[in-house]
């Protein structure tokens, strides 16, 4: 979901493009994880807490929502559900391989459920089921996943009142 529109968004970019001159100028990719309110906070909160440092795409779903695949180096301004802006991300590694490619330091890395592969599977079948539903193309474990490491490189920081 790209929420370019919002003044609070293009103020967060331009406040990271301040301390990182060497940042694009092009507003980045902007929207939630997930596919649901609740996930994409859910999944928020776990990179926000450190535990979520990777993610995973259906390659299909980037032709389907016409957009560029992700390369090292990308941002992404991630919003929570309500589609405000609260961290920025910068592609650090990618890799390309079929679903079942997944390997055991990537499903600790993407940091939901156990963290293990096998729920990592699990869980990623249901939500690749679902979203290919969503988009009107076929499911299929055969399907190229892009399998992504991410850094958080700037965080929205709340402006505390202060007392007088």
């Amino acid at each position: 979901m790209d929420q370019r529109a919002s003044v609070e968004v293009v103020e967060f970019w331009d406040a990271y493009r301040h301390t990182n001159p060497s940042a694009p100028a092009e507003l980045p990719e902007v929207g939630p994880f997930g596919d649901t309110p609740v996930l994409a906070d859910q999944l928020l909160g776990l990179v926000l807490d450190g535990r979520k440092c990777a993610t995973s795409t259906l390659l299909a779903e980037f032709a389907a929502e016409g957009q560029d695949v992700v390369r090292v180096g990308d941002h992404w301004i991630v919003t929570d559900a309500a589609g405000a802006p609260r961290a920025i991300l910068r592609t650090s590694e990618t890799r390309i391989g079929p679903f079942l490619s997944v390997d055991e330091a990537f499903a600790f890395d993407e940091g939901e459920d156990d963290r293990s592969r096998e729920s990592w599977i699990r869980e990623h079948r249901r939500y690749w089921t679902r979203r290919c539903a969503h988009l009107g193309i076929p499911w299929s474990e055969d399907a190229d996943i892009l399998f992504e490491r991410f850094e958080v490189v700037h965080r929205f920081e709340p402006v505390v009142p202060s007392r007088g």
